[in-house]
């Protein structure tokens, strides 16, 4: 190719991509990704009269590429976090509340006072007059009931705060 066929096969290719993508810088990015993957690349040109055809391909992979990598991205500034109405920790605390009631009372009396009323549990062990171990043991074996019968009812996932993303009924 002579020096003006390059230019206007380069003109070219920005307008093509352009056409696609309506941003003049954004085309000028992607047509020099698409120079520098042909040059990466070349090797796997078998032949060279295709070359052109060729460079058209790298450049509709990149434009999709480009939307693929758009479509993954979130702009903070247009969530509406004020009215964001799911509130899944919320979502599963009134389940938790539904289910309190099910449970023996041997193992809701310590669970209640102790992660609900906020009653720690060596005041707890004297209340209820048995030993500190066992109100540790009871509200522990009620936490695990909860969580059973929870699992049964819903489909709960955390982020790695512990905060709820996801409760949906099974």
């Amino acid at each position: 190719m002579t020096d003006a066929q390059v230019s206007i096969f380069h003109r070219e290719l920005k307008e093509f991509v352009y056409k696609r993508v309506k941003d003049k810088a954004l085309a000028d990015d992607i047509v020099h990704d698409v120079y520098l993957k042909a040059r990466r690349n070349g090797n796997q040109l078998k032949d060279d009269n295709k070359l052109v055809a060729w460079l058209y391909q790298i450049a509709r992979n990149s434009i999709i590429d480009h939307y693929r990598q758009a479509s993954k991205t979130i702009e903070v500034s247009t969530i509406d976090w004020a009215n964001d109405s799911s509130n899944y920790n919320e979502c599963a605390a009134n389940c938790l509340k539904a289910l309190i009631p099910s449970l023996p009372e041997k193992y809701r009396v310590p669970f209640q006072l102790s992660d609900i009323d906020n009653l720690s549990q060596t005041t707890l062990a004297k209340q209820l007059g048995i030993s500190y171990s066992g109100v540790k043991s009871r509200v522990q074996r009620a936490r695990k009931m909860l969580k059973e019968k929870l699992n049964k009812m819903l489909i709960i996932k955390t982020d790695a705060y512990g905060n709820v993303i996801v409760c949906k009924d099974r």
